[in-house]
């Protein structure tokens, strides 16, 4: 049974790990040249960032509540903040191609 301030962990979780995602896909899209590459790393290791910010937070700080089942939990605190993070980052955000940035300091 899931308890008021476990969900409202959870709900911290959620919204935590969402940043998490869309700043990884944000940091693989501006590393990586590649359109399919990005994407496919910032499935993998977005994903990976996500576990192991699961154990930290969940394991270490006790953060969230008991879902009843692994899959549940994988599915609410790693694959929906995965893909909310990485559609938040591809559709909203605008292309790194688009973005313009100051010269640096190398040039002068």
């Amino acid at each position: 049974m899931v308890t008021t301030v476990g969900l409202v962990g959870i709900g911290v979780l959620v919204v935590v790990h969402t940043a998490l995602a869309a700043l990884v896909t944000r940091l693989f899209r501006n590393r990586l040249e590649t359109g399919w590459g990005s994407a496919i790393y910032a499935a993998v290791g977005g994903a990976f960032v996500l576990f192991v910010s699961t154990l930290v937070l969940s394991g270490i700080f006790g953060i969230g509540g008991n879902l009843g089942s692994r899959y549940t939990a994988v599915l609410v605190v790693i694959a929906m903040p995965l893909m909310l993070g990485i559609t938040f980052d591809y559709f909203w955000m605008p292309s790194p191609d688009e973005v313009e940035l100051p010269e640096s300091l190398d040039s002068r």
